[in-house]
């Protein structure tokens, strides 16, 4: 990320802001979106609905955890994105929403298993769920660090999802795919529950996974 402009970042992150609300990933002014940027992080500020934030109110927060006294106040969730870009060298950005399903699911303690193919998308063959803790705490901060590891999804009990990924795009692609897996174990649940895929069929398809797409 860090060879993208400050300006450009910033429109950015209010452009994926603005789209989690138009997919029905987020409601008002749940969720938040973050950058890494020079030393620390550009953070969505707290408790602004997207269709009231502009690239100005995006606020800057150093790698001391200070912030312009003089700016709007940071997503009381900043901690957990910057705990996130302290272990996670390989991640640009950081998407946390509300979505639905995730929420379900959250809130009823269930990580979303391998029970589909795209599950592989987190980065791994299925989605742990971080313990609750309260929002905007260090606690919540170091459950997620932990329950993330080296995949690119986990799911925060009581709360929500959150993503990450090299860039703003992928992270929010991370995240509609996951509320869609997070759908579809739901709709299984409803009817018997999930067929679940093997270890060994979720490590197959993360083989083809790296032939997958276009190379960039």
């Amino acid at each position: 990320m860090s060879e993208i402009g400050e300006g450009a970042l910033r429109d950015q992150i209010v452009r994926v802001m603005r789209q989690m609300d138009q997919r029905g990933l987020n409601r008002g002014t749940s969720g938040n979106v973050s950058a890494r940027f020079q030393d620390g992080l550009l953070v969505t500020p707290s408790g602004v609905v997207p269709d009231e934030l502009t690239a100005g109110s995006v606020v800057f927060v150093n790698a001391a955890g200070e912030s312009p006294a003089d700016g709007a106040r940071p997503s009381s969730e900043w901690r957990m994105h910057a705990g996130l870009y302290a272990c996670r060298a390989d991640i640009g950005a950081v998407v946390h929403c509300h979505s639905r399903h995730a929420t379900i699911l959250a809130c009823a303690g269930r990580p979303i298993p391998p029970l589909h193919y795209m599950v592989g998308v987190s980065g791994r063959a299925s989605v742990p769920l971080a313990p609750y803790q309260p929002f905007g705490s260090v606690e919540l901060a170091d459950a997620v660090a932990d329950a993330m590891q080296g995949g690119l999804a986990c799911l925060m009990a009581n709360h929500g999802l959150i993503t990450v990924g090299r860039t703003l795009s992928r992270a929010l692609a991370v995240a509609e795919e996951m509320e869609e897996q997070a759908a579809v174990y739901c709709g299984t649940l409803a009817i018997g529950g999930p067929n679940l895929l093997s270890d060994a069929q979720m490590a197959d398809i993360f083989e083809r996974f790296k032939t997958y797409g276009q190379k960039r």
